[in-house]
């Protein structure tokens, strides 16, 4: 490790913010869309009513920090909620990368907060290593607290500053800042019934007696389920993927990586239904293989592959 690295980086902190608008009193005379209240037909994915885009003020605002090595991105944000700015608005949970809760965008990848690493994603740039006064005149409001002003221009006590740009997960509504709406991906998952479904029979001994091993597993068959269990439903998946846009036209790898959570159970017995269940144009249909899905899961699940093999599945389905 660098002797800067040990005291610490300036960091400027670009965040994409947005600020919601109250909601009219009265109604609006007129839709945005003719269509807009219209439930789409023929599919168990779409929305049941339109979903109105949130109004309000987008921009971009500059925080400026020293971060030491180690840091995350989150305990950059927490710092900056703490003594900077108490209105910037994100979410987060248990801050160690298992409840998914603080996803967002990261220099353009999709990842959670809490995982990120200062040192990973900080870019040194030439425009930034000048201190406080460089970059007065392009666009960006400017928040710097007093200690980072009277250190800027010390070249020696901190790293070249460096930009990391964070922005709201793509492919969501955003409430506010970097919170974004994810109850259409939740309800997705749950239009899929993520749960065991076994024939509800007792299975017995050969002398008449309940078998309490009834759903014992052999270890090849929890390896083909076990890691998809550990899917902690982040969005990251769906952040990455170029054909989902909050779940529209393409149900999204999140709900479909749950689906094949089960389907791969060997103690389910609803297979055929689950897999009828995707097989729609903007099911497991939609997917391109891509499969930029895979490359930022947290929990190290292949996503793009899981697609593919229910894709196969489905086409075996359909040609029996």
């Amino acid at each position: 490790m660098s002797e800067n690295a040990v005291h610490g980086m300036n960091v400027t902190i670009r965040i994409q913010r947005f600020t919601p608008v109250p909601e009219r009193e009265h109604a609006r005379r007129h839709s945005s869309s003719p269509f807009g209240g219209k439930a789409r037909g023929g599919s168990p994915f779409g929305s049941s009513s339109s979903r109105r885009r949130i109004r309000g003020k987008h921009f971009t605002q500059d925080y400026h920090i020293e971060a030491r090595a180690g840091q995350t991105v989150l305990d950059c944000l927490l710092e900056i909620k703490r003594n900077i700015d108490p209105t910037l608005a994100f979410r987060y949970s248990c801050g160690h990368g298992i409840c998914g809760s603080d996803a967002v965008s990261i220099n353009g990848t999709p990842t959670l907060l809490c995982t990120a690493k200062v040192e990973d994603y900080n870019n040194p740039t030439s425009s930034q290593s000048n201190g406080a006064n460089s970059s007065t005149n392009d666009g960006f409001r400017k928040t710097t607290p007093a200690a980072y002003e009277a250190d800027a221009g010390n070249s020696d006590s901190a790293a070249a500053s460096g930009i990391i740009e964070i922005a709201p997960l793509p492919g969501f509504p955003v409430l506010r800042d970097l919170i974004v709406d994810i109850d259409q991906m939740m309800n997705q998952i749950r239009k899929l019934e993520p749960y065991l479904k076994a024939d509800g029979k007792l299975a017995t001994t050969t002398d008449g007696q309940i078998d309490m091993f009834e759903y014992l597993q052999k270890p090849e068959e929890l390896k083909r389920y076990e890691l998809l269990s550990n899917c902690i439903s982040c969005g990251i998946c769906e952040g990455s993927c170029p054909v989902y846009a909050g779940g529209e036209a393409f149900i999204g790898p999140a709900a479909l990586i749950a689906d094949s959570r089960f389907i791969n159970d060997s103690r389910d017995n609803a297979t055929d239904q689950r897999l009828d269940a995707i097989a729609t144009a903007d099911g497991i249909t939609a997917c391109q293989s891509v499969r930029a899905c895979s490359r930022e899961c947290p929990r190290g699940i292949d996503v793009g592959e899981e697609m593919w093999q229910l894709t196969e599945r489905v086409k075996s389905l359909q040609n029996r």
